[in-house]
């Protein structure tokens, strides 16, 4: 447990008198709540807290009891006898992240019932989950950036022993854990922070509550409770990474940003404890700020996720142009994405009706992290379709060898590996009726701006939430079994060939073949090479590359029958034509891959390391 309660300072106070020099006053500050299992733990009265001896910090709640209200148990985290004193973690560039909402993930819905399926996740190639937020929230169903009791993890899913039993179960099995922390807002519903201080302000907005209070007067114990509780995560939990949600929620003019004051001490943690524990944000502003160094005046973070790329490949797949998709919709944009990072850096963005984002070209692709889907982009849809609903099979082999094909960290939502069917849709348990109007109400605004209309699914419906559950016999049934083996081969070959992995500089070409076929070059210093043609059409395409000398070996073809094709269409070796031309065919929504191992440095150097095409070569393959 930690230092000696005491009442807090100032406003954090709870009010009355008390003895002088007393640790604490149970008269005003705890009850006794009689389990019927030994003797009877403290709990914090409803609206009330302790703070250790000395800290400006605000001690907040470490276990909710029951619900929100009804008071907060007094637990020791440091009783649990944790296995992983070897462990060190995993650095962001050797992460392939697996996000799972733990509600969702399994029929239990618990912390505990995700340990049984990690080897599953091991066998995939995943080297690390990512668990939606686990913070204290109202109701037993959320989504959790609701959250509340940002130091306690939810009870439904099996309160802190449940979160220590789950990262430890991770480490043996040599999975990493990220946890998404959200520190743009609270939840509206009871949330009774402001209470205690000057934790928000009307300063700014954010649509989802009120902005935490970071540069205003009174900022700093903000700042220090927002801090402890990211430390409480990685010390407490051994939490591996924070994925810190939305930071363009997050508003502060200080002279340090609070993102740089909490990755910098968070990196002061991890290097006494002899830990890795990146922390990567979420955000939409393409600032390279967010990750550069702090000495050219960024706030340093590891890494943030990259919209630009999702959304161009999402509108390749989907033809999908309504509201941010607008903006995207050209193979030139997804060619971009992989050679550049973001797409919009500067250029005008349609959507936003102002020029948008910053160049990233000379920032290293192991700081940025890609999917083709994650709980954003699926959940925030009116009926939470997947990409399974929205594209055929191949198309969906197409979506996962852009991903991992690409130079980037890569991340599969849960479910999407085999083909999950079931939506993710948004849900929400909240007991104010006014509020459970206010949220449907601003459900359906939002989806009018991407013009989808018809029926909206109740956030409060708890059919809502149970539709969103997992179907786990799917992976064994066709075709989900095909799609599950195509990932595992993928994954498996970025393993094996480090060519295919995240690339730690910019040896990475993309160009458009055509208006719907992509060719990517991939080098390594070694001069091992590979290259893969991605085609968005729906009917097949022969198209003629100019690459470097061979022989170049193919590794995986869409059209496989292993993987649910007809066969492959490409050849297993390519032959090289006049003039170093080659010749490749494929299926409609097809790709190809092929691999060159290395040559001697000579041969390399003479080697021309990119992809010359001509377009009229590209033809129909009918």
């Amino acid at each position: 447990m930690g230092p000696p309660l005491s009442p807090g300072r100032g406003r954090d106070r709870p009010p009355g008198a008390r003895e002088p020099g007393a640790t604490i006053d149970p008269q005003r500050l705890l009850r006794r709540h009689d389990t019927g299992r030994g003797r009877p733990p403290l709990f914090l009265r409803p609206r009330r807290r302790a703070s250790p001896a000395g800290s400006r910090v605000p001690r907040a709640s470490r276990r909710r009891a029951r619900t929100l209200g009804s008071g907060s148990e007094v637990v020791d985290t440091g009783a649990f006898a944790w296995t992983d004193a070897g462990w060190r973690g995993t650095p962001l560039r050797d992460m392939v992240i697996y996000e799972l909402h733990v509600g969702t993930f399994t029929p239990e819905g618990t912390l505990g019932a995700v340990i049984p399926r990690l080897q599953r996740l091991k066998d995939l190639g995943v080297t690390a989950i990512e668990l939606m937020p686990v913070a204290s929230f109202p109701g037993s169903r959320n989504w959790v950036y609701d959250g509340v009791g940002l130091f306690a993890p939810q009870r439904t899913y099996g309160g802190p022993a449940g979160l220590q039993r789950l990262v430890d179960a991770c480490h043996a099995h040599g999975l990493a854990v990220v946890l998404d922390v959200v520190y743009n807002h609270l939840g509206p519903e009871g949330n009774y922070l402001a209470e205690f201080g000057p934790y928000f302000t009307r300063r700014y907005k954010t649509p989802w509550g009120q902005a935490i209070n970071y540069d205003g007067a009174n900022a700093r114990g903000v700042r220090d409770f927002i801090i402890a509780n990211a430390l409480h995560w990685a010390r407490e939990y051994h939490i591996d990474g924070l994925r810190v949600d939305a930071i363009h929620g997050i508003f502060d003019q200080s002279p340090v940003h609070i993102l740089r004051e909490l990755n910098e001490t968070v990196q002061r943690l991890a290097r006494r404890l002899g830990r890795i524990v990146p922390v990567v944000a979420e955000s939409d502003l393409n600032d390279r700020r967010v990750i550069d160094p702090v000495r050219k005046g960024g706030s340093g973070l590891a890494g943030q996720w990259n919209d630009d790329f999702h959304h161009c490949l999402h509108t390749l797949l989907t033809g999908e142009r309504n509201g941010y998709y607008a903006d995207f919709g050209s193979l030139k944009q997804l060619a971009k994405a992989y050679t550049d990072g973001f797409v919009y850096d500067g250029q005008y963005s349609s959507f936003r009706g102002r020029p948008h984002g910053t160049p990233t070209r000379d920032i290293p692709p192991e700081r940025f992290v890609v999917c083709a889907q994650n709980h954003d982009q699926v959940g925030n849809r009116a009926r939470g379709e997947r990409l399974v609903s929205l594209v055929d099979f191949d198309g969906l082999k197409l979506a996962a060898t852009a991903v991992l094909l690409s130079p980037y960290v890569p991340l599969l939502f849960m479910g999407e590996e085999y083909g999950e069917r079931s939506p993710f849709l948004f849900f929400t348990d909240f007991g104010d009726p006014t509020l459970r109007e206010a949220v449907s109400r601003g459900r359906r605004e939002e989806f009018a701006t991407f013009g989808w209309t018809g029926e909206v699914p109740d956030p409060q419906d708890p059919a809502s939430f149970t539709r969103s559950k997992l179907n786990w016999n799917l992976h064994t049934e066709y075709p989900h079994r095909w799609l599950l083996e195509y990932y595992r081969t993928l994954l498996t070959l970025r393993r094996q060939y480090p060519v295919l992995g995240v690339a730690r500089k910019r040896r990475v070409q993309a160009r458009n073949l055509d208006d719907h076929t992509l060719a990517v070059f991939r080098r390594s210093q070694d001069g091992t090479a590979a290259f893969g043609v991605l085609h968005f059409a729906a009917e097949g395409r022969v198209v003629r590359l100019r690459v470097p000398p061979g022989p170049w070996r193919r590794l995986v073809d869409t059209s496989e029958a292993r993987f649910g094709g007809l066969g492959a269409t490409s050849p297993a070796l390519l032959p090289a034509l006049r003039g170093g031309w080659a010749e490749v065919k494929l299926a409609d929504h097809g790709a190809v891959v092929y691999l060159r191992e290395a040559t001697a440095a000579a041969t390399v150097k003479q080697s021309t390391p990119e992809i010359l095409t001509i377009e009229s070569a590209a033809r129909s393959a009918a």
